[in-house]
């Protein structure tokens, strides 16, 4: 096992809690990444490569010498449209009515690197059925979840009152949560940063 602890690219307190949760020792070093340039130099590229992309740019882009670092990204997409997080609360709201009433796909990808170099890349898909939502409902959910949600692409939080948005989730449950955490762990064990 490795004597250090592997660095978490992200400030993203869900992905941080997933690895808590799982047992991992992890130190979080946010990754200095301008996000939405690489997407502009992409522009045409499927959402699944432009999540992996992302992932792999955060993981590069933490100095931390012979130490694993794990980069993760997710994407909201609904039809041909890509979803950022909302800039505000205005936003955030006129996310949700687009949302109202239709399926998103969630697209989660993680990579692993050690000194500049990427050992492992996975992505994965979650699709979401979400209910019609009132402009009511909006108002009181973001009442209760701003700013919170202004940090989650999709703006909810699924371990929170964001699962009320749903009708229906087909995928694992911690892709929709920011990372494909079980392949990430597998990762970990395959790299001898986990105990196998």
């Amino acid at each position: 096992m490795l004597s250090e602890r592997i660095v978490l690219a992200s400030r993203s307190a869900s992905r941080q809690a997933m690895l808590r949760q799982a047992g991992v020792d992890f130190e979080g070093l946010p990754a200095d990444v301008d996000e939405r340039a690489l997407e502009a130099d992409m522009h045409g590229a499927r959402p699944d490569q432009v999540a992996l992309a992302l992932a792999e740019a955060k993981a590069l882009g933490v100095p931390a010498p012979g130490r694993l670092v794990l980069g993760s990204d997710s994407l909201v997409v609904l039809g041909d449209r890509r979803f950022d997080k909302p800039a505000s609360r205005q936003e955030a709201s006129e996310h949700l009515r687009e949302f109202s009433g239709r399926v998103m796909q969630l697209h989660s990808a993680a990579a692993i690197a050690r000194d500049g170099v990427i050992e492992w890349r996975h992505g994965t898909l979650a699709t979401l059925t979400v209910r019609d939502l009132s402009d009511d409902f909006i108002a009181s959910y973001l009442d209760a979840e701003w700013p919170a949600v202004g940090e989650c692409v999709g703006v909810f939080r699924l371990e929170g009152p964001g699962v009320q948005l749903f009708e229906r989730i087909e995928g694992d449950q911690f892709t929709v949560l920011g990372m494909p955490l079980l392949d990430v762990l597998g990762a970990l064990r395959d790299l001898d940063a986990l105990p196998s």
